[in-house]
């Protein structure tokens, strides 16, 4: 049987402007346990910014963050599933984009994210992923 994305995504991730302070994500993202966070404007998907943008592309420059912004930090050059694609779809755009997150999106809209390790969980339910996914971080 043919497993839809819809079975397997987070719904309704977290969303956020572009001119949302990284600091304030950073701190969501940690308070939350999530490594991820949508964004949008205007309800439309715009970006995706990860924990590895903000280290990569704005702690790596080093300085002062104030006034830094998600927008100047998340991948714009976005690849999305649909809810209904299934999951063998996911998975090739995962390995051929070498992605570890895709957002689903429909008619535009984004409802939800698909994560690597959601899909090793699905194909093996037994995965140290799933603990690891579900663990606290260390303080």
């Amino acid at each position: 049987m043919v497993r839809r994305v819809r079975e397997v995504m987070t719904e309704l991730p977290l969303g956020v402007g572009p001119g949302t302070a990284v600091q304030q994500v950073a701190t969501v993202m940690r308070d939350e346990n999530i490594g991820a966070v949508l964004v949008l404007e205007g309800g439309r998907l715009r970006g995706l910014v990860t924990d590895r943008d903000l280290t990569v592309r704005i702690l790596a420059d080093g300085g002062d963050v104030t006034g830094r912004t998600v927008g100047e930090a998340c991948s714009g050059d976005l690849v999305a599933v649909a809810p209904d694609d299934d999951v063998d779809r996911a998975v090739h755009l995962m390995r051929s984009k070498e992605l570890r997150r895709l957002p689903v999106v429909d008619d535009g809209r984004p409802v939800g994210i698909v994560a690597l390790s959601d899909l090793v969980v699905e194909r093996d339910p037994d995965s140290v992923l799933e603990d690891v996914g579900a663990a606290t971080p260390d303080p």
